[in-house]
């Protein structure tokens, strides 16, 4: 096997060893996935100041996001189904990301339980959470996750209606998979993949089944989760969320400077600058375009973080020197899951972590809390 050296790697790796429909899961975007590709290569347009001859000793990205201590400014998306990139995934994903020092966020949409991942881990993680409209499992999800001691909700506001990605419904996408001809055929071809998965008992959504009023059987599941996203989610109901969960809170999902704006006002802790991976509003911006005008508009009131188009440790550094006070990965860790594991995780944190150390040295700073606007050459987003 060749080396493992960038993001790139470990998602060629994955493609080869995970189902071909829950590869395109996590690999796709919405409609023609124009905001997808723009979430990538809006980055490239972003150049960097080459500074030379300053003292590069005794570099550190350690810095804290919504006040806890981070290894450096990255945390763990929470990304749905991540129990189908590999066995036991948000559980080994977690463990990962609390080894090398960083937050973990789980998805209300995972395949292993906010149970499963606190029976794991020995330090506090993130729960993402959906709004449904079966408000009582929305309080038992928000009960759940004090229960688990989670240092953080975070509040997802762009998956009201779901935007439509072509290749999972080309895919037959379900948790678990339809047992068809293409389906067993893709895992026949994927033999490391079905013996992991024959070793675990987690293969639907754990959050749910077993939660929710009625969903006793995979049939009522696929049918709950089809409806329950709620339409009528607004701003009101963030202070009804943030009442009930009485700790930190972060809403993901913000692409607007008036959404900003009343973001801030919410009392919230941080915000997001997201467009869900390009997997919602296909045509919508680039999440790093968005983030100077936002940080503009709201950075001294609240913190905010960025989420999308991540593939690289210089990614991290552009989005720091924008302004953002952290940022999310999530399809970086998925390859790395699917790729190998638990161990392909760490990687993926491995790589980002020594690209931002090797380039904010050759920007000429030491430390993270050093990374600002005079890093960038050339900034075709600025706010």
């Amino acid at each position: 096997m060749s080396p493992i050296l960038e993001i790139a790697d470990l998602k060629r790796l994955a493609k080869r060893r995970v189902p071909k429909l829950f590869f395109d899961y996590a690999d796709s975007g919405a409609y023609t996935e124009s905001t997808y590709r723009a979430n990538e290569s809006d980055f490239y347009r972003i150049k960097l100041r080459q500074r030379v001859l300053v003292d590069m000793s005794g570099r550190s990205l350690e810095t804290t996001m919504i006040g806890e201590k981070v290894k450096m400014p990255v945390a763990l998306a929470p990304t749905g189904l991540t129990g189908m990139q590999h066995a036991d995934g948000e559980m080994l994903a977690a463990r990962a990301a609390e080894e090398f020092g960083v937050p973990f966020t789980l998805s209300t949409m995972s395949i292993c339980s906010i149970e499963d991942v606190a029976s794991v881990t020995t330090k506090p993680f993130w729960f993402q959470l959906y709004v449904m409209r079966d408000r009582d499992f929305v309080l038992n999800l928000i009960e759940r996750a004090k229960a688990a001691k989670c240092s953080a909700l975070v509040l997802t506001a762009d998956l009201q209606i779901l935007g439509q990605r072509h290749k999972d419904i080309r895919n037959g996408l379900s948790a678990p998979p339809k047992l068809t001809p293409k389906h067993l055929f893709q895992m026949a071809t994927r033999p490391r993949w079905c013996w992991n998965m024959l070793k675990t008992d987690k293969r639907t959504f754990r959050n749910i089944h077993g939660h929710a009023k009625s969903v006793t059987d995979l049939a009522s599941l696929n049918a709950w989760t089809t409806e329950q996203f709620d339409p009528q989610l607004s701003w009101k109901d963030v202070a009804w969320i943030k009442e009930r969960w009485g700790g930190k809170l972060i809403i993901k999902g913000i692409l607007d400077v008036e959404d900003a704006k009343m973001a801030a006002e919410t009392g919230a802790d941080a915000i997001v600058v997201s467009n869900h991976g390009g997997r919602q509003l296909d045509g919508a911006h680039s999440s790093i375009a968005m983030l100077p005008r936002i940080v503009d508009a709201v950075g001294d009131r609240i913190e905010v973080h960025l989420d999308g188009g991540i593939r690289s440790g210089q990614d991290v550094l552009k989005a720091v020197a924008l302004g953002a006070k952290g940022t999310f990965i999530g399809r970086p860790f998925l390859y790395g899951l699917g790729a190998m594991g638990k161990p392909g995780v760490t990687r993926a944190l491995e790589i980002i972590a020594k690209e931002m150390d090797v380039t904010m040295a050759l920007c000429g700073k030491r430390r993270i809390a050093e990374i600002d606007e005079s890093i960038i050459a050339e900034n075709p987003f600025k706010g």
